[in-house]
């Protein structure tokens, strides 16, 4: 059994809806503790642990992180500040914005050549930003960092259980997912939802990352707030062709984003078709609860990958793995 002791001390960098979530998340637990946050305006820190609760009141405020009394600091560049002081730092979540593609890694980039010695963790879900997080994987072996890209939900708890399900088969044919995402306004996810309007026919990266709140808005409310993705770029994709399980092309992840209610529109599954050794063909499904939210599908795997990339980083495994690759460790 894998125990934390003393607990991690956990950074999570990005305090928009996902981080906020991360928090939350984090704040029962006893394996780990939040001891830094950065927002895009300062940061806070305190190595024996934050007020999470503080936090999250500056940010329902949507004042900065950096004004909290006595651990804050507003600051021109927070994540450089949090690097200065990573040595009490232990695991890093980047709940930052996926957009431009290179932003994260570009990030990670600046951590692995300024000091940072840990473990560090994303929910990328674009394929092209996390084939540049492969590259960085010498980068990051030389510094001494072990990372998991892409363990949020999907590409995170879905792709794991497609890999786990392709062990029944001899040759797998296809992977399929479809994600159904309720959220009450938005707004509490502006990142996330501006990533998923690039994936929408008509737009891209670039379009997406240079919209405004009002353009967004408008093109919701001709949407009447529900955003269907078909064919995304996903990087469950590339994760499972580098874990062995089939051709990226064979694929395919989709969706339904319902804006303005928290309630799922459909159901979240993963379903593997393949081809047992006795030549049978069949189908294996998971399926998501529908009372599980976003956030609880992608920070709880977050963590729990983290937790598996400390007990690996103990056994000197350093570099870039993916959510297919390892499995992710209960955090107590």
């Amino acid at each position: 059994m894998i125990r934390l002791s003393p607990p991690l001390r956990v950074a999570v960098l990005g305090a928009g809806g996902l981080g906020q979530a991360a928090m939350r998340v984090l704040a029962p637990k006893e394996e780990m503790k939040l001891v830094a946050v950065a927002d895009s305006r300062g940061f806070a820190m305190d190595p024996e642990g934050l007020d999470t609760e503080t936090i999250l009141d500056l940010c329902a405020k949507r004042a900065s992180v950096g004004t909290a009394p006595g651990v804050g600091q507003l600051v021109d560049d927070p994540l450089g500040a949090i690097l200065e002081r990573s040595e009490a730092i232990d695991g890093i979540f980047l709940a930052l914005p996926n957009l431009p593609n290179e932003f994260i890694p570009q990030t990670v980039e600046r951590f692995a050549r300024g000091g940072f010695r840990g473990v560090m963790v994303d929910a990328l879900k674009r394929t092209a930003a996390v084939e540049l997080m492969f590259e960085l994987d010498p980068l990051l072996r030389q510094a001494q960092i072990t990372y998991i890209v892409g363990a949020g939900a999907t590409p995170g708890l879905l792709t794991a259980a497609a890999n786990l399900a392709a062990q029944s088969y001899q040759t797998v044919e296809s992977v399929e997912i479809y994600f159904g995402v309720g959220i009450s306004n938005w707004e509490a996810y502006r990142a996330t939802i501006r990533e998923d309007i690039a994936h929408l026919p008509g737009f891209d990266v670039e379009k997406a990352r240079k919209m405004t709140d009002e353009e967004i808005e408008a093109e919701l409310e001709r949407r009447n707030g529900i955003l269907e993705l078909v064919n995304m770029e996903h990087a469950d994709d590339v994760i499972l062709e580098r874990a062995g399980v089939v051709d990226r092309d064979r694929v395919t992840v989709g969706g339904i984003v319902d804006t303005r209610s928290p309630k799922k529109p459909v159901s979240t599954t993963m379903r593997l078709t393949g081809v047992t050794f006795e030549g049978k063909r069949s189908t294996h499904t998971f399926t998501l609860g529908d009372e599980t939210s976003m956030a609880a599908n992608v920070c709880g795997p977050v963590f729990g990958y983290m937790k598996a990339g400390w007990w690996l980083r103990s056994l000197g495994a350093y570099g870039v793995l993916s959510s297919a690759n390892v499995m992710p460790q209960f955090v107590r």
